[in-house]
């Protein structure tokens, strides 16, 4: 008796073929030696229906299909519940326009195409491009006010796109007591534009102990290690600077409250920046970006210029508007928390030593006078 393996091998090859007939006729013999029961038995039924379905003996096809529908695998009876709609399925008729109908030329016979000059006029007639055989001419390069336009649109070009500018600030509250702010300003096309350089001269003469950063198309100041005030300090005194460059004046406000419940704490925050000021800026991309310890709940959740994740709120901010964000989430009262835990531990070794003085010992004692 051949294996599984061996007369699988073959009826897919078969079938792959498309000799359906060659695999019908080796699979009816020794089907029954494969049980319904097992894997291989209910593999080699759905090729043999397969094949039957190809040859249109839907009715052997289907006797197949409802051993199937008795299995007790339900995933086998969900396939031969298809392929029993598949062979039930009505025969659809072709459109007649859905097929290409080639029409031979009656003027043309076996004899006449046999003949070498037959086959010349033939193929003389039927040529379906206009061939003419006067020449062209040589091909001609572009003009020179072609060229010369070509110049001054790349040249205008460049200014424009070297004015594509993002500023980046980055606010990581993951420390409450050591906060870190980033500012980074990337120029998108290498070309830095003249008030790009004031503002990085100036922030250098301001913040001379910020780590600093720059280099042809960006510049990054850093500031570690803040407590809140300093970090309110902080984005004020760059959002002026910035805003004097402009022209006009700018504003940033930072309103915070926190509540205590024991061993937690819940942190409060609004931001709002006045950016009336800064108008019809193009290709300017302003992002604030916050990074908190624990999950944020935003107050105003339909905001489209707001996406928050686990532990980061990315804020698109808009030009000539002020910009407003309130969020808030909750922080461990670590020092509280520290507290509590050494005074429970000072109380289990107390209780502890003073049990174990009242248990006393299995060691002799000296008799007492």
């Amino acid at each position: 008796m051949k294996t599984y393996e061996q007369v699988l091998e073959k009826v897919e090859l078969a079938l792959a073929k498309g000799e359906y007939h060659y695999c019908i006729e080796f699979l009816l013999p020794i089907i029954e030696s494969f049980p319904l029961s097992s894997k291989e038995g209910v593999n080699l039924r759905t090729i043999l229906i397969t094949a039957l379905c190809g040859i249109n003996k839907r009715e052997e096809a289907k006797r197949f299909c409802k051993e199937l529908l008795k299995s007790y695998d339900n995933k086998t009876r969900e396939n031969a519940k298809y392929l029993m709609e598949v062979i039930d399925s009505p025969d659809i008729k072709k459109p007649e326009n859905w097929n290409l109908q080639f029409e031979s030329d009656p003027s043309l016979n076996k004899k006449s195409l046999n003949s070498p000059r037959k086959k010349r006029e033939v193929l003389k007639k039927k040529k379906f491009i206009n061939v003419t055989e006067t020449p062209t001419g040589e091909t001609k390069p572009f003009q020179k006010g072609f060229s010369l336009i070509i110049f001054l649109i790349l040249l205008l070009l460049i200014p424009l796109l070297s004015g594509c500018v993002k500023i980046e600030d980055t606010l990581d509250l993951s420390e409450l007591d050591s906060i870190t702010n980033n500012l980074v300003i990337e120029s998108k096309y290498i070309k830095k534009f003249p008030w790009q350089l004031k503002f990085e001269e100036k922030m250098k003469d301001i913040f001379p102990d910020a780590e600093i950063e720059q280099d042809e198309s960006t510049f990054s100041l850093k500031h570690k290690n803040l407590n809140l005030e300093d970090t309110k300090q902080v984005l004020k005194i760059t959002q002026n600077t910035a805003g004097e460059l402009a022209g006009e004046s700018t504003n940033i406000e930072i309103n915070t409250t926190q509540k205590n419940f024991i061993f937690f704490k819940k942190y409060f925050y609004r931001l709002d920046l006045d950016l009336n000021s800064i108008k019809g800026i193009d290709n300017l991309e302003l992002i604030f970006k916050i990074i908190h310890p624990n999950k944020a709940i935003l107050t105003d959740k339909n905001n489209s210029n707001l996406e928050i994740t686990k532990n980061l709120i990315i804020w698109d901010l808009n030009q000539g508007q002020i910009n407003s964000l309130e969020f808030s989430f909750w922080s461990l009262n670590k020092l509280l928390i520290g507290i509590t835990i050494i005074l429970i531990i000072i109380i289990l070794a107390y209780l502890l030593r003073f049990y174990r003085f009242k248990l006393g010992s299995d060691l002799p004692q000296l008799p007492s006078k």
